[in-house]
């Protein structure tokens, strides 16, 4: 997957991003997750477009379901074939990503 730039369009999306330093490959956690959930359809065709759509149901497989609004997991589940969620509270999330920040 090569660099892309993110369209400005996206700022609708990315309110708190700079989208002129953002690198989609880095980011493609955040702006899979927050197209999903804040995401019109153009956004949509651009994330399947940059990153496949093999590439985003598992991404979607592996994040925590809380991350996602339920109306928008499950169309994203539908879109994307997502079979299998992970579910684990926001909190036990957010313990987990300290404990490897530690490390």
């Amino acid at each position: 997957m090569n660099r892309r730039n993110i369209p400005d369009f996206f700022k609708s999306v990315l309110w708190s991003y700079d989208l002129r330093r953002m690198d989609s490959r880095d980011a493609m956690r955040t702006i899979v997750v927050q197209t999903v959930n804040c995401g019109e359809w153009r956004h949509w065709q651009w994330i399947i477009e940059a990153y496949g759509k093999n590439n985003i149901r598992d991404l979607i497989a592996e994040i925590p379901a809380s991350e996602f609004r339920p109306e928008a997991l499950a169309l994203a589940a539908a879109v994307f074939g997502v079979k299998e969620m992970k579910y684990a509270t926001r909190s036990a999330y957010i313990r987990a990503q300290k404990t490897l920040a530690k490390t």
